[in-house]
């Protein structure tokens, strides 16, 4: 019998009013994370990637709100039934969130132990003692040299990579069952990333910690996922295992995000873009939302909105070229790529 999923999302539509009109963000995505996982959202920036990672914690606020019939279910709870009381409970306590940027996640004028024994005493109810010993059981944990004495100091006082491992230990002190990572790796160089993103894995290793890891970069994902969900224009346009993915990728948005990824070796060529831009949450376009940026878009892209196809065990795709394959003998210039050229 298969067990039940950690975290299931069930037609999620998070809209924010505003006074150009109603910016449907999130408008209608449906996934599911199991114990123990890690699962990548990629996708542009604008695509409704980190607006889905506030909603699962029910921190979208006004104008934002989450769409009555939206149902979040976690550990068998359904969320969107909780008080914020028993919302509390959760966030910080069995969902934990590392943000972006760690220099906005952390208080400027509290010693980084103090912050993480705070989680500690308010979550776990330990005396200020325990909270301490706790702050520095967790440093130590995420591989922080010489945890007693970067306890006592300030987050300017830090670099990048130690802040980041200081919010993952903030995450982790509760031992959660998810933990949502909203780009955790974007702002810091290349060799610390590598270590973060190692420090995450092993997490998941020997913790059973699961891991919603938000996220623009492909190549993060190819190393630390084992399924891949790909957000376009508030919904989900293509879902698999990341061998899958990978290795066969359909729907013509992902394989546009393929081809603009570096490559190592081989001769230096010029990386391949996606022209156009993802249009405003405001104002999606009718049929397919990719089809302007699109190489094989045809009429029946314009006419309908394309469901999420059945491709393959585990491997779905939103786009129309599932039923009618042979567009894809007859690439042709995007529209979003016209447009350009004639303004040109």
């Amino acid at each position: 019998m298969t067990a039940p999923p950690l975290l299931e999302l069930d037609d999620l539509h998070t809209f924010f009013y505003t006074d150009t009109g109603v910016a449907r963000s999130v408008d209608g995505v449906s996934f599911s994370v199991g114990a123990g996982e890690t699962v990548g959202v990629v996708g542009e920036s604008g695509c409704g990637k980190s607006v889905t990672a506030l909603s699962i914690l029910r921190l979208v606020r006004a104008p934002g709100r989450i769409e009555p019939g939206s149902a979040i279910r976690f550990e068998g709870k359904d969320l969107m039934t909780l008080d914020e009381g028993e919302m509390q409970h959760i966030r910080g306590n069995r969902i934990a969130m590392v943000f972006q940027e760690p220099m906005t996640a952390l208080n400027p004028v509290f010693t980084v132990g103090e912050q993480i024994a705070e989680v500690a005493r308010i979550h776990g109810g330990m005396s200020r003692k325990e909270a301490r010993a706790k702050a520095v059981e967790m440093l130590t944990l995420v591989g922080i040299p010489a945890p007693e004495q970067r306890a006592g100091e300030y987050p300017h006082q830090l670099s990048g990579g130690m802040r980041q491992r200081v919010v993952i230990a903030m995450a982790l002190v509760m031992n959660p069952a998810l933990i949502i990572a909203d780009e955790p790796t974007t702002a810091l160089d290349v060799t610390i990333q590598a270590q973060i993103l190692e420090l995450m894995a092993d997490l998941t290793r020997r913790l059973g910690t699961s891991i919603l890891l938000i996220t623009h970069d492909l190549g993060v994902v190819a190393e630390n996922c084992s399924r891949v969900i790909v957000m376009y224009a508030g919904e989900v346009v293509e879902e698999a295992t990341a061998v899958e993915l990978f290795g066969r990728a359909h729907m013509p948005y992902t394989e546009g995000l393929l081809g603009a990824m570096p490559r190592v070796g081989g001769e230096s060529e010029r990386l391949a873009t996606i022209p156009g831009t993802v249009p405003p949450p405001t104002a999606w376009p009718a049929g397919c939302r990719f089809r302007d940026r699109c190489p094989y878009s045809w009429d029946r892209c314009e006419r309908e909105h394309p469901p999420l196809y059945q491709i393959g065990a585990g491997h779905t795709s939103r786009c129309h070229l599932a039923e009618e394959p042979e567009h894809r003998n007859h690439p042709h210039p995007p529209l979003a790529a016209q447009r350009g050229a004639s303004a040109a």
